[in-house]
């Protein structure tokens, strides 16, 4: 037996030695040209065509680390100090702290190693699916005539998708490793958009489907990374509650107070269960919560230990975007006619002739997620006084130029006339055109941080009202500022605000399931100080 015990362990170690030397090598050494290809235009690194296989490699090579093992790399300041935080890490140094000191704090205190990081692009298809909602892997399922037995649970579905992944592939004619546009063949523009809004990456105001399934597809490791982590902390939080749950609380409590907490968390109490076999319930439950803890996934054990509080992690999602949803839904009740058009006609939307203001809304509201294109007449809508007159001014068109250099024209009198002008530029095309656009990229990339920063409080409650958002009595120019970018948020982006995402509602949500469970034992430990009292005052 001892000798067996032996060879298995020199067996194990030189498949460890071998799995070791193989996972060395970077994954993309193993990719197909287009995949090469691919993962350089989806992170915007540019590479010579035709171009060997050899140039792409070394391509990839030189920038694989920062952005495919350590992405935060190419963070600035601010995007660091935001995730330490989020990781509990003190950051009130930090403004004093280089960039180079960050980074090695963000390294310290990373997802995942960098070893983990390099073998996670060995197989793609068992992390890209993750991050998918039920419905989109439902879809996947029935476009490819992939069997799911009844009932189609979500653990079922990622299965069955992932031993299939490879078959889908190869009968598409297309490479797996690093997925084309295939994998996403189900999504639409708007499921692309609903994504990148859900996990807080900030979709650019674009149409083109080809750029928003590489946005996609380059984010989807971190997203997944996010949410590991988020149900980690969840799964530790639910297990320390149960922990936490001792024999003492459990036996303190008396029948009301065990079925309600077997109610609350989802424990199933047979017809006519006696007080005791209700306490073996608990006990049974506890601790299936903590053994599973360390070799189930971190989802099952937090939805288990609280799924009748409504927080599983796909129901917590669902939450947060049916939260943003609303929100924006709200926003909308009260915008004009003119404003509902006016996000339509950003995102090339057609408007039936006579179409009401309710009818109206429920387009925009089914258009929530529908990129804007970058470059419209309702571009000009939120710039500043100073980079309208520049552009009037050096805009080559006379009429336009003549109201820039006018002393009395109002804010207005300068958004009317640079769409205008736009207008006529982007009919004519040509260097017109792209004076135009180069000039709205710079002024917005230029105005971002600072919108609304330099206008007047008439400026700003002209605008809201543009919107047919009524003012407050009294409201300060502060408060105006913040309701006028709200609003252009909204317009902008639909749902989502991107300095505020779907993962921080979420942790909301999650905060408040710990706060309820640790209610519930602190009520056994309040039952148990009171049966203490009990006792002793008999004495």
């Amino acid at each position: 037996m001892r000798l067996l015990s032996t060879i298995l362990s020199l067996a194990l170690a030189a498949d460890a030695v071998v799995a070791s030397g193989w996972f060395s090598k970077a994954a993309y050494n193993k990719w197909h040209e287009t995949e090469l290809e691919r993962w350089l235009s989806d992170h915007d690194i540019p590479y010579p065509t035709p171009a060997d296989r050899r140039d792409l490699e070394d391509l990839i090579q030189k920038n694989w680390d920062s952005y495919a093992v350590s992405p935060y790399k190419n963070w600035d300041t601010d995007k660091l100090t935001s995730y330490l935080s989020s990781k509990g890490v003190e950051t009130k140094d930090s403004a004093k702290s280089s960039k180079d000191a960050l980074v090695s704090q963000v390294a310290n205190a990373w997802y995942e190693t960098e070893d983990k990081a390099q073998t996670a692009w060995t197989g793609v298809q068992d992390w890209i699916l993750d991050t998918w909602t039920d419905s989109a892997l439902k879809a996947f399922a029935d476009k490819h005539d992939i069997p799911v037995p009844q009932p189609r649970t979500r653990d079922t579905l990622l299965q069955k998708i992932r031993s299939n992944y490879e078959t889908v592939a190869k009968k598409a004619g297309e490479t797996a490793s690093y997925p084309g546009d295939w994998l996403y063949d189900t999504w639409s523009e708007s499921d692309l958009k609903e994504w990148l809004d859900t996990h807080g990456f900030p979709a650019p105001q674009v149409t083109e489907r080809n750029r928003l399934i590489s946005l996609v597809r380059r984010n989807s490791r971190l997203a997944y990374l996010k949410m590991q982590d988020q149900q980690a902390s969840a799964s530790a939080s639910a297990s320390a509650a149960y922990a936490a749950l001792t024999d003492k609380i459990i036996d303190a409590w008396g029948e009301s107070q065990l079925k309600e907490f077997c109610d609350k968390n989802g424990i199933n109490v047979p017809q006519g269960s006696k007080v005791n076999e209700l306490r073996a319930l608990v006990r049974k439950n506890r601790a299936q919560i903590l053994g599973d803890n360390l070799s189930a996934s971190a989802t099952n054990a937090f939805g288990a230990a609280t799924s009748k509080a409504g927080n599983q992690w796909a129901k917590a999602t669902d939450d947060a975007t049916l939260a943003a949803q609303d929100a924006f839904n709200t926003v909308v009740d009260a915008w004009s006619a003119s404003r509902l058009k006016a996000y339509l006609d950003a995102r090339g939307v057609p408007v039936p002739q006579g179409s009401k203001v309710d009818e109206l809304r429920a387009l925009v509201r089914r258009n929530s997620h529908k990129a804007a294109h970058p470059y419209t007449a309702w571009t000009w809508d939120d710039l500043s006084y100073e980079h309208l007159k520049n552009y009037l001014v050096n805009s080559g068109n006379d009429a336009a130029k003549k109201v820039g250099e006018s002393s009395s024209a109002t804010r207005d009198d300068l958004v009317e006339a640079a769409q205008s002008a736009y207008s006529s530029a982007s009919s004519a095309g040509g260097g017109s055109y792209a004076s135009a656009t180069s000039y709205l990229s710079q002024a917005t990339d230029a105005a971002k941080n600072s919108a609304f920063d330099t206008w007047s409080e008439s400026e700003l409650k002209a605008y809201l009202d543009s919107y047919g958002v009524p003012v407050p009595q009294g409201s300060t120019i502060n408060e105006l500022r913040a309701k006028a970018r709200q609003q252009a948020t909204y317009f902008k982006y639909g749902t989502t605000n991107p300095a505020s995402t779907a993962f921080a509602k979420i942790g909301e949500n999650v905060k408040g399931v710990y706060q309820w469970v640790l209610d519930q034992i602190q009520s056994g430990s309040e039952a148990v100080k009171q049966k203490a009292g009990d006792a002793k005052e008999e004495l």
